[in-house]
């Protein structure tokens, strides 16, 4: 796999490529990543798979007419040939007086962050193989497990790098871990399937083996013999583990993109008082390990650590280059980009800080409620904001979590549930968007 110093010269290339082809104005961006991945299942070997790849796209401009373009072909001549295409293309597309490159002094300029994004250690296929089997082993091992789906451990390293006419040209390496285990219990029609996974930059801040197992374990077997409740509003409690989702929503809705299309429910509500006042989104592209941490964005803005919601207030949309210039807003690093086609939006890390009581104190006073452990289904209107999801959890009774449910649809309004959250004080920093378990109430609960 090429290093970002390669990636980088050949981003450049292009570019000058471009230029030279008739471009007014290019920009390129390369990928490249390796992969190694060991799975077993029921104490046996079933799968060791190493992969590569090396990617790189190019966006030229032809006076306000642009076309993008990528390729895995890194050779001088199939640089070339894109460059041709690429311009080709441009001068045929339709006008867009928005798109444009992120002008030279909002680049990303100045010494890289110390951002800590990658490991020297390099596990080779028998030290994956044995963790993924101790991971499986302790979930075997939890009483009323059944059977395995399987366990897997992989290791990846990726680069990312990007040059552009307007003379930005920084590239990135970073590398990720991650181990996971799905089980089963109980048998026939009474079957159930839980899992745990985490990831991390460092190998050594993974948790151990036997725990993941036994997490993946427990939660299968608290599964079982699950049943229905009735259908009406109650208190809804989310666990961390799929609690970020809702942050995840808010994001896609304060994009500058969907708020330029109007097609955002967060349209004519950017003065409210989204949450309560004592509630923080905070964004941190440059924490230490973090699994989004990036200095830089899509378009080469630099990425500042920001507060996204301050005291229950946005603090403002979250723009690329096109949705500013729509907008008339100002760039705010949160491009996001793939290989190919316009940039779009991405966020760093995210969190919602702490609040001040634990999960027992949150569940204290709610006589009947619901506890979600995990969600399905796609129900989320980004326009309206209508949520509606299928629910699997635990019933809240007097306070305290009871038996499992299935066979739930949770449903409520966005703006609604974001006013009426109230976070735990269980926030723990393992994932790109940390949540503590939070409380929604009145939220609708359709079951039997």
């Amino acid at each position: 796999m090429i290093d970002h110093e390669t990636a980088l010269a050949r981003c450049q290339d292009l570019v000058a490529l471009a230029q030279r082809m008739g471009a007014d104005a290019a920009d390129a961006v390369a990928r490249a990543n390796s992969s190694e991945s060991v799975s077993v299942r029921l104490g046996d070997l079933e799968a060791v798979e190493r992969s590569e790849s090396e990617e790189i796209g190019l966006r030229v401009f032809v006076g306000k007419r642009s076309a993008s373009i990528h390729t895995s072909d890194f050779a001088p001549e199939g640089l070339k040939a894109l460059a041709e295409r690429a311009v080709e293309m441009a001068r045929h597309a339709p006008e867009d007086e928005y798109a444009g490159l992120a002008p030279e002094d909002r680049h990303f300029t100045g010494d890289m962050p110390e951002l800590e994004l990658a490991d020297p250690a390099e596990p080779g296929p028998e030290t994956l193989r044995e963790m993924a089997l101790a991971t499986e082993d302790a979930a075997r091992a939890v009483e009323g497990v059944t059977n395995s789906n399987g366990a897997g451990v992989s290791a990846d390293r990726s680069v990312v790098a990007l040059a552009t006419s307007t003379g930005f040209a920084r590239g990135y390496e970073g590398t990720g871990f991650s181990l996971s285990a799905s089980m089963v219990a109980g048998e026939g029609g009474d079957m159930q399937t839980d899992y745990a996974q985490r990831g991390a930059r460092f190998l050594a801040d993974l948790p151990s083996a036997a725990e993941i197992g036994r997490e993946a374990g427990e939660r299968t077997v608290a599964k079982l013999d699950p049943k229905s409740m009735p259908s009406e509003k109650f208190p809804v409690v989310f666990d961390p583990r799929i609690g970020g989702g809702l942050i995840g929503h808010l994001i896609g809705a304060i994009g500058g993109p969907a708020i330029a299309r109007k097609s955002s429910f967060m349209l004519g509500h950017e003065d409210d008082q989204l949450f309560d006042g004592g509630i923080d989104i905070i964004e941190e592209p440059h924490r230490k390990r973090g699994l989004r941490s990036r200095p830089f964005d899509g378009e080469g803005v630099a990425c500042t650590p920001r507060k996204i919601i301050e005291g229950g207030r946005l603090t403002g949309w979250l723009t690329n280059v096109a949705s500013a210039n729509q907008l008339g807003l100002a760039l705010t690093g949160h491009a996001g980009r793939g290989g190919g086609g316009a940039p779009g939006i991405s966020t760093s890390n995210l969190h919602l800080p702490a609040g001040s009581v634990s999960p027992e104190q949150l569940m204290s006073d709610i006589e009947d409620g619901l506890y979600v452990t995990s969600l399905f289904g796609q129900g989320v209107n980004m326009v309206t904001g209508d949520y509606s999801r299928g629910a699997t959890g635990f019933r809240i009774r007097n306070g305290q979590i009871a038996e499992p449910l299935a066979e739930i649809t949770i449903a409520g309004n966005l703006k609604d549930m974001f006013r009426a959250l109230t976070p735990a004080n269980d926030l723990e920093m393992i994932r790109s968007v940390n949540v503590p378990t939070v409380r929604i109430d009145g939220m609708t609960v359709a079951g039997e």
